[in-house]
């Protein structure tokens, strides 16, 4: 099968476009796959490009956390700074799969919208193999936005179907990582990022199930 391109843009442009504020997916996907990122130190990425699927010393013991958004990952592992961090990998997942992850997240704090009670909501987390947490995202230099990203943490029968079942390739993409630190540290304003849109499931219910507002940028 071929691999699919791992595509990338200037920042200052794509920006524009994207939301300001607001809980949105932005990720790099196309009609059969969607981009994850993780970060890892090189002997589980090494293993996961040479095998094209987690093992190794992968542990399959904890929760393991997915990112779609490219500066939210950059933000959470300096850039490929960072202590067992040092290599950042961008995950090809099908679209099927990554909805299906979704589809089974429950939040890492309680939201009276879709629990009635906090002991309901505890106990669809304790049940749950998919932890939805929504953070600041993060422009190129660290500082917080009002928009918010999205990072999954997997474990048990979802986390063997994520390291196996779904992924359609796994790259190493660390040295697009440090040219891109290094255009920061050089404040150079033609940063290039991985090219990314507002991600919208095909199911509507999956995406008022998330919290997710519009996808418009608002004027």
């Amino acid at each position: 099968m071929e691999t699919k391109p791992f595509l990338t843009d200037f920042y200052d442009g794509q920006m524009m476009h994207w939301p300001w504020q607001g809980r949105h997916i932005l990720a790099q996907y196309d009609e059969t796959s969607v981009v994850v990122y993780q970060a890892y130190r090189p002997a589980i990425a090494r293993y996961a490009v040479a095998e094209q699927h987690f093992g190794g010393e992968f542990s399959f013991s904890r929760m393991s956390w997915i990112k779609p958004n490219f500066l939210w990952m950059m933000y959470r592992c300096g850039w490929a700074t960072k202590l067992d961090q040092e290599r950042v990998l961008a995950v090809r997942l099908s679209r099927p799969g990554f909805d299906e992850i979704l589809r089974a997240a429950v939040p890492s704090s309680f939201d009276a919208a879709r629990f009635a009670s906090p002991q309901q909501w505890q106990a669809a987390v304790d049940a749950s193999t998919v932890r939805l947490q929504w953070d600041p995202d993060h422009d190129p230099s660290g500082q917080p936005l009002r928009r918010r990203a999205i990072q999954l943490g997997l474990r048990g029968a979802t986390l063997a179907r994520y390291a196996r079942e779904w992924i359609v390739d796994i790259r190493d993409i660390t040295d697009f990582v440090a040219a891109g630190r290094a255009q920061l540290a050089a404040q150079d304003g033609l940063l290039v990022v991985a090219k990314e849109a507002v991600y919208v499931p095909a199911d509507p219910h999956l995406a008022l199930q998330l919290g997710l507002d519009p996808p418009g940028r608002p004027a």
